[in-house]
């Protein structure tokens, strides 16, 4: 069968990003300008800064793919782009681009959303093998999802409130740290010690999450500690929320993987790059005899390869987008379970 070469277009949130994917698996090459500097001074992302810094540097992004990856346009089969969850301004930038580039160069256009991005980055890694469990963690989502065939997503459980990369920033702001929060929770908790004794979230036999109790608990604790005159210990302290947040995780995805007698699990999403919640899933899956497959961390935050590799299994099914697909700020992809 013929190669299968698609351009991925990413802009959802700070990075500006473009890829050649070939077949779905195999990253011909990817440029990523990212906007993280100029949001650092801010202490998170402006969005009107956001979709002006894509607007000034896509077209930049694009020459040095197709310069560095030496592929012309009459081999490309497809443009695929992310149109939703995202910065509502830094969508609209990318897909209209992706739409101008389907017109001139008269290639399908295919939309993609930003969540099965991340659930098939792992195409990148190795071929996903169905069925398998999908554990989804990132600043919007915490979900465990059963996936059965391409594009099959069943939610068996998920966040009540708080996702957990949110949860993450949100304890980061509590305790002082810098932008981006998530990787600096985690860089003070390898220096510390988990001391304080924080309540379980959600610690119950269901398949569900919940991280507002713990993050509302920090806070209180924080406030607290403040009023005695007290100084609150960074490290510790993040090292604590750290083991029972991610505690949490593994032990329901344990559940998950147990109960419907799956022997495989993919890892999507931002926070797929944390290093401590690699580590527990991986003696997880290894006294289970699980096999984990979990991307690169490049593939963990945004990039257009993810989304590149996301498009092929729709290329495969002719599911192709016309030029009236618009940009959603959100928009949910699972199916909700009963």
């Amino acid at each position: 069968m013929k190669d299968v070469y698609i351009l991925g277009i990413e802009s959802s949130c700070d990075e500006t990003s473009i890829a050649i994917v070939k077949n779905g698996r195999e990253n011909i090459y990817t440029c990523i300008r990212t906007q993280m500097d100029t949001h650092a001074e801010f202490g998170g992302v402006v969005p009107e800064i956001a979709s002006r810094m894509h607007t000034e540097a896509i077209t930049l992004v694009l020459d040095d793919v197709l310069a560095k990856s030496k592929i012309t346009w009459d081999m490309i089969d497809a443009i695929a782009v992310t149109y939703a969850p995202g910065l509502m301004g830094c969508l609209l930038v990318g897909l209209e681009f992706a739409k101008t580039l389907s017109l001139i160069y008269n290639k399908p256009l295919i939309g993609v959303n930003h969540i099965a991005g991340h659930i098939y980055a792992n195409n990148l890694v190795e071929k996903i093998e169905f069925p398998t469990l999908g554990l989804v963690v990132s600043g919007g989502h915490t979900e465990l999802v059963l996936m059965r065939d391409d594009y099959d997503f069943e939610v068996i459980g998920s966040t009540k409130d708080d996702a957990i990369g949110e949860c993450y920033d949100k304890v980061a702001r509590i305790l002082g740290l810098k932008y981006p929060g998530g990787p600096n929770v985690e860089k003070y908790a390898k220096e510390g010690k988990a001391s304080y004794n924080l309540p379980k979230p959600m610690d119950d036999d269901s398949l569900d999450f919940s991280y507002s109790g713990l993050k509302s608990f920090i806070i209180n604790l924080v406030h607290n500690e403040s009023q005695r005159g007290k100084e609150i210990d960074k490290y510790d302290l993040a090292a604590s929320f750290q083991e029972v947040a991610v505690g949490e995780l593994v032990r329901k995805t344990r559940s998950a993987l147990e109960r419907y007698d799956l022997k495989r699990l993919i890892v999507a999403g931002g926070v797929s790059a944390n290093g401590y919640l690699r580590e527990e899933l991986k003696k997880m899956c290894d006294e289970l005899g699980v096999h984990l497959s979990i991307p690169p961390i490049k593939y963990c935050t945004d990039n257009a390869t993810m989304i590149a590799a996301a498009a092929n299994p729709l290329y495969k099914k002719g599911l192709f987008s016309d030029f009236s697909l618009n940009a959603k700020s959100q928009e949910y992809i699972f199916d909700k379970k009963d």
